[in-house]
């Protein structure tokens, strides 16, 4: 692995200007000189939270098949993968945090938050590779470890589930902080982020509820029982956007030349409109062809979804057609878009469902499937204009929502709940969370995405959808022997997209 060379953090970070020649900064002396916890925190947590834009923002969409691209063939909407990334350099600096805090308290508050940023970034990593540098990972500068070696994915997550303890556990005994553009430095809300956090990792590890070592079903009901979670809504592990440059939603119109390319998919528009699912049409715009048609636009059936698993070439005949559905007016006309989202209240609900279905806590599964349907759509209906323009005159209203979720239900038998549930979550996650949907899919098969074998980009497997994505070559060019010895205990030596990591065995 390349060395990693800590930066110190000079500026405004976030937000920062620069000039195109060095003798155009003046020393401001308003300005401090002295780099704080609190410009550290502002970096590293818009590192966490903040999503690419363009048509980088949608690329994870394409994997999880709520869209469909037309600009030309992508990858991931034909399921192929390629190397992943292994870099940590975005939490390089966390320890210096507590270091420069200025009393034992603002210390211990960003000591969680120091953890909390760990944690995230190695699950990140290790959700989409298997096996990675984690007890030898960011040792470069203290310790000269360059060549780090790679730790199981059971250490590794035992390290993870740790460190989120540790951060709950300094949050709680810290005080608001400053440098937070997510909840203002409140330590509370944080212990609620830390532990909802900790719910979506042992739902991750499903698959391994047996393992001692992990204690997955007594964590996750004592995390429910005794800690402090997501409630609402506002409680979101979200970014809310402003309408100044740099801060707008990803794929607002404004220096964006991709507006053109994506289109609703049948994946999405078809489960909604089984459900009678007014969140279509704030997803979605209707069908031109079917509004020429005298097709109103409250009609679920002018909204028109592609396969995305269709040759490309039959794509493009169905929007050259003009029977198709883009992607609502909100998602490129408002600046300030809707808040980008990596884990929310409605997600907790669904995981908790699931939880319940799986005898994990002694709670009905109903109950909370209903309370992520209907914070999904408040939220909706909350972050959007309450106008024609972009709810086609069937808003979210408080009428429609109670009526909706007062009539959902739960069929018979655990995996058929879980079928719905996991299917809903998706659903309450369209544009949000990045591959979170993906995850899921890979650990449960579901929602079913339909694979079509002659479209694939899986060639090694055309029936599925890849498991996980390579190491990437950089470690194969300066770490060999580690990533080497770890491709031969998990994989037999070869380094495949279709390999199952440990958390899926």
């Amino acid at each position: 692995m390349k060395k990693i060379v800590t930066y110190l953090l000079i500026g405004l970070l976030g937000t920062t200007v620069s000039c195109s020649k060095f003798e155009e900064i003046n020393t401001n002396p308003e300005a401090t000189d002295k780099v704080t916890s609190g410009m550290i925190a502002t970096r590293i947590i818009l590192n966490l939270a903040n999503q690419p834009t363009q048509k980088g923002f949608l690329q994870p969409y394409m994997l999880n098949k709520n869209i469909v691209w037309t600009e030309f063939v992508e990858s991931f909407q034909y399921n192929g993968f390629g190397a992943g990334t292994l870099s940590f350099s975005a939490i390089n600096d966390a320890h210096f945090m507590p270091k420069f805090a200025t009393s034992e308290k603002l210390a211990k508050s960003y000591e969680g938050l120091m953890y909390f940023a760990r944690a995230v970034k190695f699950f990140e990593a290790t959700m989409d590779l298997g096996d990675i540098p984690y007890s030898d990972a960011l040792k470069g500068e203290t310790d000269k470890q360059y060549f780090p070696k790679y730790d199981t994915q059971k250490e590794v997550f035992i390290g993870i589930l740790k460190e989120l303890e540790l951060a709950d556990q300094a949050f709680a005994a810290g005080e608001n902080f400053t440098g937070d553009p997510l909840y203002g430095g409140n330590t509370t809300k944080w212990r609620k982020l830390v532990n909802s956090y900790t719910l979506n990792v042992l739902m991750q590890l499903s698959k391994k509820v047996g393992d001692a070592d992990l204690n997955i079903k007594n964590r996750f009901q004592q995390i429910v029982a005794n800690k402090p979670i997501f409630t609402a809504n506002a409680d979101n592990y979200q970014l809310i956007r402003s309408d100044k440059s740099g801060q707008q939603y990803p794929f607002y119109k404004v220096g964006n030349n991709f507006t053109i390319y994506p289109t609703m998919s049948t994946e999405i528009v078809d489960r909604l409109k089984a459900r009678s699912d007014r969140r279509l049409f704030y997803y979605g715009n209707p069908s031109p062809k079917k509004i020429s048609g005298g097709m109103t636009a409250a009609n679920y059936d002018a909204y028109v979804g592609i396969d995305p698993s269709l040759k490309y070439d039959n794509i493009l005949d169905i929007k050259n057609s003009n029977d198709y559905s883009k992607l609502n007016d909100r998602y490129t006309e408002i600046a300030t878009g809707e808040p980008t989202q990596q884990l929310s209240y409605a997600q907790l609900c669904f995981i908790l469902a699931e939880a319940a279905v799986r005898g994990w806590i002694n709670e009905p599964a109903l109950a909370w499937h209903k309370k992520g349907v209907e914070a999904s759509m408040q939220f909706i209906f909350d972050n959007t204009p309450n106008t024609e323009q972009f709810h086609h005159g069937m808003p979210l209203d408080a009428a429609y929502i109670n009526t909706y979720v007062g009539g959902l239900t739960l069929p018979a038998g655990a995996e058929a709940q879980i079928e719905e549930i996991i299917t809903q979550k998706y659903l309450a996650s369209f544009l949000q969370s990045e591959f979170n949907t993906y995850y899921d899919y890979r650990r449960t098969g579901y929602p079913k995405w339909k694979i079509n074998p002659e479209t694939s980009l899986n060639s090694e497997a055309t029936g599925k959808i890849p498991v996980r994505w390579r190491y990437p070559a950089v470690e194969y060019d300066y770490n060999t022997e580690n990533v080497d010895a770890a491709v031969s205990r998990q994989f037999e030596g070869v380094d495949n997209v279709n390999q199952l990591m440990w958390i899926l065995k």
